[in-house]
């Protein structure tokens, strides 16, 4: 386990010197996806829960997704940083674009979500990248990231899979 550990550590030292991002690996989404999926997460809907939290869809690719949750008090737990249960629910949501895009008029569920908080999110945005490892007929295994949006601190993982 360590072996393949520091092998991700320095795989992804080496792609951030090279300059290439996790988006960078994933290609762009087909014009009729792009257009169908422009308006996430409202969906021509006055109001859910992704739009109650605030999330903004900031970058679509297939099978790889960035959405941001802009800081806000609402958002905190009572010692001041970003509540996890926010983070949770942006990493959930973050996934949906990346399964969905090309699962048209197929619902979709989250079978497990699994995730590590590694540090506070503290007066800043919090970004999250969701991709997908491994598509199947009707599972799929999907990585996420949470990121600090000005520090670009890492502060939580996970690892989810969907039912489509």
């Amino acid at each position: 386990m360590f072996t393949t550990l520091a092998n991700a550590s320095l795989f992804r030292r080496a792609r951030a010197r090279r300059g290439m991002t996790i988006a960078d690996r994933f290609a762009p989404l087909p014009a009729d996806a792009a257009e169908r999926w422009s308006h996430f997460p409202s969906w021509d809907q006055q109001s859910n829960y992704a739009l109650h939290l605030g999330f903004v869809l900031e970058e679509l690719r297939q099978d790889y997704a960035r959405l941001r949750l802009p800081a806000r008090q609402e958002m905190n737990q009572p010692a001041g940083i970003m509540h996890g249960g926010a983070i949770a629910s942006l990493i959930d949501t973050t996934i949906v674009p990346v399964v969905g895009w090309c699962t048209e008029g197929r619902s979709m569920v989250t079978i497990s979500m699994d995730v590590q908080y590694l540090s506070a999110v503290k007066d800043e945005d919090a970004v999250c990248e969701g991709w997908i490892e491994k598509r199947g007929r009707s599972i799929c295994f999907c990585r996420a990231e949470v990121r600090g949006a000005e520090s670009g601190r890492l502060c939580a993982t996970a690892n989810l899979v969907y039912k489509v």
